[in-house]
């Protein structure tokens, strides 16, 4: 099966990039992947992006984007890409019932897998008081106390942008100090509205009999002593890991597994990037949808040059 463009994942990157190309006559192939719609299906509301002046679940949102692109034009193969190969052309993806895809030229748009701790009441709450975004989630919570569990920048981040916004914010890491840069540590450490709890770690998210967190079962891994923690929002940040592994050796990426982009174009020409895999900064559906934008317009010039 060859195809003009392909686009790898359907999240708000890769729908938008599929509504711009599919508009373009680019008739775009749109695979799926693991996650269809990405990220959002696992938010409950969504209420920043632009033109929904009320909530919108995240998944509504990401099936309209995805009838939007398909009113153009847009095809989806309900598949997950397993390897590449960019050192052809055209271009190939395999597939992980052992079939094969050829293109003309490919945008990525696999997003990025937010860590969490791996314990069966948090996966239960995520989206119900448990994230991984404060700037994506922190307005719920307004007014009100949550903790962020971590001790990098990201977790610094994650509590002053919350310690503006809510009553209290407690951060909890498992270690007697943080990895986060100095100048980080010492503005969260001089915040009066944040409060560190050292050398613990979470045992259990309460309450998924509520459907809804009410607070934070801790262990401090020193005295083993246990305690509860009453809190309305868990934000856990540990990082998060990109999407990439279909695309390793086969296009350049930093030390983290995160796709090196200008303006969306790759090192591999006719190899686009666009949303989370290549975004470590922002991680906001309206970035990477606009980024969705930029590829599919690169796309469609990388392909007028080849005469296409």
């Amino acid at each position: 099966m060859e195809k003009k463009l392909i686009i790898v994942g359907s999240g708000p990157a890769g729908l938008t990039a599929g509504l711009y190309a599919s508009r373009a006559d680019l008739e775009p192939l749109i695979v799926d992947g693991l996650q269809p719609g990405g990220q959002l299906t696992t938010t409950t509301e969504v209420e920043n992006f632009p033109g929904f002046p009320e909530p919108v679940q995240g998944t509504e949102l990401m099936e309209r984007l995805r009838r939007q692109a398909a009113r153009f034009g847009a095809r989806f193969l309900a598949a997950d890409v397993v390897g590449s190969d960019f050192g052809r052309r055209p271009l190939e993806l395999q597939l992980s019932d052992g079939r094969s895809l050829a293109a003309l030229a490919v945008i990525i748009a696999t997003g990025a897998s937010a860590r969490y701790l791996g314990l069966e009441s948090e996966q239960k709450l995520i989206g119900r008081g448990v994230s991984a975004c404060a700037t994506c989630d922190g307005a719920f919570y307004r007014g009100r106390a949550v903790a962020v569990i971590g001790g990098g920048d990201t977790a610094m981040e994650e509590a002053l942008f919350l310690a503006r916004l809510c009553s209290q914010v407690t951060i909890i890491h498992r270690r007697d100090a943080f990895r986060a840069s100095p100048i980080m540590a010492q503005r969260v450490q001089s915040n009066p509205k944040i409060k560190i709890i050292w050398n613990t770690v979470v045992e259990e998210v309460l309450d998924v009999n509520r459907n809804e967190v009410t607070g934070l079962r801790l262990k401090n891994v020193k005295s083993g002593e246990r305690s509860v923690l009453e809190v309305a929002g868990v934000f856990v940040a540990v990082g998060h890991t990109p999407n990439t592994d279909p695309f390793r050796g086969q296009v350049a990426m930093d030390e983290h597994g995160f796709i090196i982009t200008t303006q969306t174009r790759t090192n591999v020409p006719g190899v686009f990037a666009a949303g989370d895999v290549q975004d470590r900064t922002y991680r906001q559906a309206v970035t990477a949808a606009g980024s969705g934008c930029m590829a599919a317009l690169e796309a469609e010039r990388y392909l007028m040059a080849q005469g296409q």
